[in-house]
Order: structure tokens, then sequence, then C-alpha cells
């Protein structure tokens, strides 16, 4: 897209020689100072325009905010005619010039807007809350996906594993972030302080969280970590006030309880496996007699799922609260390894966290979450997804490659138990199976 000569004129009439005003900069609209940062050849004058750019910002109506994302999806797009000259151009001839050149035009003009915003102070925390911004744009205008593209392409480059800190969170953990792990919680609420400390004081308990350098006091991620004698099917068991404290030595088994991810605007940023296979190897080396890694995971989807089948007597049976714990996990076994979304993907949601992971679904629970949430969205029912040191990577290339989903006899058998199931047909379709 040619803006070297608008800008050229912008820049000469805005500044005259070059100089930045302050109070030049916040009379002029955001647009303005946008194409202006992009031309911006100066550390100093880069970095005040994009502070300006962001006070600006923090002040718009979510009208405003509306016209500025437009903005930035078409004022700052490619321009597809000249991309594909260019790619005709390197087809034909594949030098060096030619391909700098097609990378320089198939790059939208934001994206580079994003990585000099990228300099101002704190501009890492207020680009991810500007993402939330636009996240809750798109149902209504589809179109702005194009720009969440370019912001999940730098997200995922600065967030990389290897900026990230991990930090074992405890009871002597300051007040203030004690207070975040409270608000961010998203599996099982913590209802109040004596709650939190249930979680983090005992001795049988971890919780571990990423931060990123440039946000160091919020937490983009945590686990919560249960230290136990074998694999438990209750999280009230877990959880309950009046359980029985265990020596961490006693302990075989590690219960990933709780996985909540803190910063909505990094939606599409994945840390999950990182901090799991991070906590896996913590805990290893400091409680080397753990031999089993599972979690304890709701089943989210599964209501859902079964409000779609108003003719099967067991679903409709499972949402009256009539059914047995027998039908119960029958059900909920045949929803984990037969329910595939379009793409052929397990259609519940933590189920291809894990499954993408390389972890296997090793048991369902019926009566496991009583809470109201639990009830709501999968009528009491959780799962065990268990990780197998050597067994990972094979596991997550067959999920990946052929969308197999790993699981254990004792699921096998349960959703084969439940009538008019074809388990052996679907559980484990070729990697050749259409998208339907």
């Amino acid at each position: 897209m040619a803006r070297s000569g608008f800008l050229g004129d912008l820049l000469t009439n805005l500044y005259g020689r070059g100089k930045w005003s302050e109070g030049a900069m916040e009379r002029r609209p955001i647009e303005d100072l946008c194409l202006a940062l992009l031309s911006a050849a100066g550390e100093v004058s880069g970095l005040k325009l994009a502070s300006a750019i962001f006070r600006r910002y923090r002040g718009m109506s979510p009208e405003e905010k509306l016209a500025f994302f437009t903005f930035l999806n078409e004022r700052l797009d490619v321009d597809a005619a000249e991309v594909a000259g260019l790619a005709q151009a390197y087809a034909e001839a594949r030098t060096t010039e030619n391909f700098a050149a097609l990378v320089r035009a198939a790059e939208p003009g934001r994206q580079e807007l994003f990585r000099r915003l990228h300099q101002a102070p704190g501009a890492t925390a207020e680009l991810v809350a500007a993402r939330v911004d636009l996240l809750g744009m798109l149902e209504e205008h589809p179109e702005l996906k194009r720009t969440d593209m370019d912001f999940v392409h730098l997200l995922r480059s600065w967030f990389n594993r290897g900026f990230l800190r991990i930090e074992q969170i405890d009871w002597n953990t300051s007040a203030k972030l004690l207070e975040k792990i409270v608000a961010y919680e998203a599996v099982h609420e913590i209802h109040d302080w004596d709650d939190l400390r249930r979680r983090l004081h005992p001795e049988d308990r971890r919780c571990f969280a990423f931060f990123h350098p440039t946000m160091p006091h919020e937490p983009l991620i945590f686990v919560e970590v249960a230290l136990t004698r074998g694999v438990p099917g209750s999280i009230q068991a877990l959880l309950e006030e009046d359980r029985e404290v265990i020596s961490p030595s006693d302990a075989n088994t590690a219960v990933f309880y709780s996985i909540s991810n803190c910063q909505k605007g990094l939606k599409g940023v994945s840390f999950g496996n990182f901090l799991i296979k991070q906590v896996v190897e913590e805990l290893s080396l400091a409680l080397p007699k753990l031999d089993t890694f599972v979690t304890l995971s709701p089943i989210p989807g599964l209501n859902r799922w079964l409000k779609t089948l108003p003719d099967d007597r067991r679903a409709t049976r499972l949402l009256a609260g009539k059914a047995t714990a027998v039908e119960a996990e029958a059900m909920a076994a045949r929803y984990l390894l037969e329910a595939r979304r379009p793409d052929g993907y397990p259609r519940d949601p933590v189920a291809r966290f894990h499954l993408g992971n390389g972890a296997m679904v090793h048991d369902v629970h019926a009566g496991a979450d009583t809470s109201e949430n639990g009830m709501g969205q999968s009528c009491g029912l959780m799962v065990n997804y268990l990780y197998e040191d050597g067994q990972t990577e094979r596991r997550h290339e067959s999920f990946t490659a052929e969308k197999k989903i790993a699981s254990s006899r004792s699921v096998r058998a349960k959703a084969r138990s439940e009538k008019g199931s074809t388990a052996a047909a679907k559980v484990s379709p070729p990697a050749s199976e259409p998208a339907s």
C-alpha cells in the first residue's frame, strides 16, 4: 500500500522541521498519529507518539474505538493487487530483491504499527487490553477478524515460552497477587480467604503461575495442584474443609484440578501446555515418588450436547437428574469419545486442550462436581486426563494428525455400554475422514 507520499506531506504540515510537540499531538486525530508513527524515524519521537496514541485510545468511547479498529482494518491493510504483482514477479525471478519486496507488501501496515506502539512504557498491557475491546466487536463486525489475526500473530511471538517465568504462589505471596488469583479463578470459584488458604497453605497443595517480564505483576495463567494418594473422582472431596492433609512424601499422584487463563486479551495464545509440562518437571524433581500426573477436569460442553439428543432416553434422564451413576458415566464417556466438531476434533474444549497436549481420557466420574456450575454444565460429571511420561509426544502427534482420542479401557467400555453407541467406529477416525 503506497503511503510514503501522503505521510511525508502529513509530517511536513504537522511538524515542519520534524519536531514533536505534545500540544500538536493532542490536537490531532488518532489516525493521523498512527500514520505519523509509521513514518517516525527517531526513537524519541516514536516513543512520544506511541504514548500519545495509548493516552488517546484510553479516553475513547466504544463507538470511537470501533472507528479506530475499522481504520486499522481498512487503511492499514495489504494492497492485494500489489501483492499479486510482486508474487508474479518473484515467481518469474526468485531474486533476493523480489522476495524482500513481496514480504514487505504482504505484511499489513497495522502489524508494523503494533510493533512501534510496543516501544512505549507499559505497551504490552495496553495492547492486551485493546485486544479485549476488539474481541468484543468481532461478533457484530466479523470483518475485523483480519486485524485480530495480526494481533494474535504478534502476541504469540511476544509471549514466546522463552520469555515466560514460572513462579509458585503460596500463602506468603503478596496480598495484591492473591486477590488476583481469587478474581481470575475460572474453574472452581474461590469463595473467601479461608477457601483460598485451603488451596495454598496445606503442604499437600501447590499453585504455579506464568508471568511475562513486561507484565511482572499480572499472572498469565495458573494451575492449582493437589498431591494425593491415588486418582481422585470428586472435587468436593479434594477441596473439603475437613479433609485429611497428607505429607507430600506420602503422595504418589499430582492432580491438576484447576487451570485458569487470566488475560482475556491473550485468547488464542496458548500457555497451558507449557505450564503443565513445567509443573510436572518441577514436581518430579522435588518429589521423586510421584508417579501419576492427572487432571480432575470439568466437561463444559456435555449438557449442551445432551440437549441435541431429544430422542435419546438416557440423555433425557441425565438432564432430568434421574440417571444412575452407571448411565451418567456411559453418556459422558460417549460424549468425550464420539462428539466431534465439523473439523473432526472433539466437541469439548477442555478435551481438545488436554488431548492436544498428549494426555489421554483416563476415567469419568458421576457426582464429581455438585456445585451449581458443575450441575449446569455437565450434570455433575468430571473427567481425569492422564499425562504419561514417554507417551505424550506420540499421543499429541496422533491426535493432531489423525484426530485419534487416546483413552483407557475402562472409558472405552463405558462408552460401548451406552445403547446406540457407535464408539467402535468413531473413537479413532482416520486422518482422511471428511469434515461434516
